[in-house]
C-alpha cells in the first residue's frame, strides 16, 4: 500500500531539484523516496546549523571559554555522584570568598 505525502517548497527550489535530478537521470519524486528511506534506515543524518552570525561579544565570549578549555582553565573535574559535586563546589565557593 502506498501513502501520499504533500507539502509546500519554493517554486525555484523544486524547479532546480527536478532539473537536477534529470540531470542525474532519476525522477525528483525517487529522490525523496530514496532519502526518506535512507533517513528512516539511519544513512542520512540530519543536522541542524545556525546559518547566522554571532554579534562580535559573543563570538568574543565563545573564543575565550575555547582558550579556558584547551588550557584546561574553568573546567570542572568529572564526579561519580551528586554528592561529590556538591561538595566541590562548596569548597570552590569559599575559595572564590576569599
Amino acid at each position: 500500500m502506498n501513502s501520499q505525502i504533500m507539502f509546500k517548497l519554493d517554486k525555484k527550489l523544486k524547479d532546480s531539484a527536478m532539473k537536477k535530478a534529470e540531470a542525474e537521470g532519476i525522477t525528483l519524486s525517487s529522490v525523496l523516496k530514496l532519502s526518506i528511506k535512507a533517513f528512516v534506515e539511519d544513512d542520512l543524518k540530519v543536522g541542524l546549523t545556525y546559518g547566522g552570525r554571532l554579534n562580535a561579544r559573543i563570538e568574543k565570549e565563545l573564543e575565550k571559554i575555547d582558550e579556558d578549555i584547551n588550557r584546561g582553565k574553568n573546567i570542572s573535574p568529572a564526579f561519580k555522584n551528586a554528592k561529590s559535586a556538591i561538595s566541590y563546589l562548596k569548597k570552590e565557593s569559599k575559595k572564590a570568598c576569599r
